[in-house]
């Protein structure tokens, strides 16, 4: 199968959902990272944080590339109504860590597709449960800096993936964007 390049705008600055797709032969026309207004609004349920944040970002790299169909994501990782971002800090990483430590806990990504008028979501969720971790390795994981810029401070596509007791679903969704429903949103619309 060729590497061609297809004709739709990738909005991230997520260098993992480029490798994910360049891995299925996917090469966005244009890359186009979007800055916006990521806020939690007061007592929001992850589901409906996630499927705002991803439609966000699309429509404004749609102000960009009003002419282009645009393809944007966002990953979240919660349990119960609780959301894990991207922490700001080690100390809040750590708390991530104890937190999951022997626990599940889900990893949701909404991919959404936009040109003009047109705007369609597809949502991926994949449960995780973390064996139960010792204080040295979450310290050890801590001083590698995989958990800087990661929702839930962690990667599993990492040094975290020996964390990892149980996964059910995706895997390319943990990593950061699901390729069944990328794939899916962008043939329904003949981009591949």
């Amino acid at each position: 199968m060729l590497n061609t390049k297809n004709n739709f705008v990738l909005a991230t600055a997520s260098p993992r959902r480029i490798d994910l797709l360049k891995t299925i032969n996917i090469t966005p026309k244009i890359i186009y990272a979007t800055d916006i207004d990521e806020t939690i609004i007061f007592n929001e349920n992850p589901k409906v944080y996630c499927a705002r944040i991803a439609k966000n970002k699309a429509l404004k790299a749609q102000e960009k590339y009003p002419n282009d169909f645009i393809l944007a994501a966002d990953t979240v990782v919660f349990a119960s109504r609780r959301l894990f971002l991207k922490p700001k800090d080690k100390i809040e990483a750590k708390k991530f860590l104890n937190f999951f430590s022997g626990r599940k806990h889900n990893i949701l990504t909404y991919v959404c597709l936009v040109k003009s008028n047109f705007i369609k979501l597809k949502k991926s969720i994949t449960k995780i449960t973390f064996k139960r971790l010792s204080a040295n390795e979450i310290d050890d994981y801590l001083l590698s800096k995989e958990w800087k810029d990661k929702s839930g401070g962690y990667a599993i596509q990492g040094y975290a993936e020996k964390f990892v007791k149980r996964i059910n679903g995706s895997y390319s969704n943990v990593v950061g964007l699901p390729l069944l429903e990328t794939c899916n949103l962008l043939k329904s619309k003949n981009l591949i």
